[in-house]
Formats: C-alpha cells, sequence, structure tokens
C-alpha cells in the first residue's frame, strides 16, 4: 500500500483507523455527525466538534455536505465521509480493505487521486489491502504480495514511477503484467498442494 515514513515506530502509532468495503456510515446522522462520532470517541471537546468535522469535510472535497444524509450521497461521497471518518481518529496508520472495490472506474480513479492527496498532505502511512494488481501499483509506494496459505510475503516491489500516475499508464501497465504473472504462479503453488 501507500507508505510514508513516520516518526517513530509504527507500533507506537496508536490505535490504527480502519476503512472498509462498505461505508459503514450510521444512516440516521448526517455526513457531519458521522464524522463528529469519530471526534467524540476521541474525546474532542463538543464546542469544536462542527468545525473539524467540516475542516475534514473540506479536506475529502466534501465542502457543504455536514448537513447531508448518507442516503443523499452517491457511492463516491459516501465512501470520502468514510474517510473523512477514518482521518477524524488520527491515527499515523489507516488500514484500507478495498475501499474502493464496489465502485465505477470512473469514481475509483477520482478517489485514488483523493487518497494520494490526503496521503500526501497528512503524512499517514497507509496499509492499502486490494485484488486488483493495477490498483496496487497505481496507489503504493511499495507492493507486497502475500501467499494464499499460509499467508506470507511471497515477493514485495518498490513502486519507483513517480507519482501522480494513471492507472493505464504504460509504466503501471508493465509492472502490473510483472506481478501478476508472479500472483499466477503463487496461485497454480497453491493450487498444486
Amino acid at each position: 500500500g501507500l507508505d510514508k515514513p513516520t516518526t517513530g515506530d509504527i507500533t507506537t502509532a496508536g490505535r490504527p483507523a480502519l476503512m472498509f468495503q462498505e461505508h459503514a456510515l450510521f444512516p440516521w446522522l448526517t455526513a457531519g455527525k458521522n464524522i463528529e462520532l469519530a471526534l467524540r470517541l476521541r474525546s474532542v471537546p463538543k464546542s469544536e466538534r462542527r468545525d473539524k468535522a467540516e475542516e475534514l469535510l473540506e479536506l475529502v472535497r466534501l465542502k457543504g455536505a455536514y448537513g447531508k444524509r448518507v442516503h443523499e450521497l452517491s457511492g463516491g461521497m459516501r465512501q470520502r465521509v468514510a474517510m473523512a471518518r477514518a482521518l477524524a481518529q488520527e491515527s499515523k496508520l489507516l488500514l484500507m480493505d478495498e475501499p474502493f472495490a464496489a465502485l465505477d472506474a470512473i469514481t475509483r480513479d477520482v478517489l485514488h487521486d483523493e487518497l494520494t492527496r490526503i496521503w500526501r498532505e497528512t503524512q499517514l502511512s497507509v496499509l492499502f489491502v486490494t485484488h486488483n494488481v493495477r490498483e496496487a501499483v497505481r496507489l503504493a509506494e511499495r507492493v507486497v504480495l502475500l501467499s494464499s496459505r499460509p499467508g506470507r510475503i511471497a515477493r514485495q516491489w518498490t513502486v519507483g514511477i513517480p507519482q501522480p500516475r494513471r492507472i493505464e499508464d504504460t509504466a503501471v501497465a508493465e509492472l502490473s503484467v510483472e506481478i501478476t504473472e508472479e500472483l499466477r504462479g503463487e496461485i497454480r503453488r497453491h493450487g498444486q498442494h
């Protein structure tokens, strides 16, 4: 996933923030109140929560969405609110489990750009789990291929392609082919056991 050096050991970074394939927003709360809940759990004073929630919504490019209910938001907007809620936790580590898998290609591409921008602005370390090899190469500083069983590191690649990257870039495609071939080998090896 995206990897940015952090100060200190990542194990002392506190509890990681999580973001999943499903946005997991509370539908009875507005976008802003979903973010405020994370702030409340962090003991941010009530007087500061709304301003901080609006600041986070602006960071994910949803300025003015504070009062919108979840059903009023598109899938991409819901994932942006979920990202803002994860960022509200002020963790140094963001764990993302296929957060864009359910989105259409255009929305996914836009959110790739947003994640890359936010990653750079916040200096977070991001562990991004995906089955989409091109997505991994598009986003990551380092790609780690895990074996099926037992789950171990089969191989790692440092992605030396400068950001910003596009999923259709030739260099992204070439590295994706190399990683996919290695992945196919892992699948074949696993199938023989």
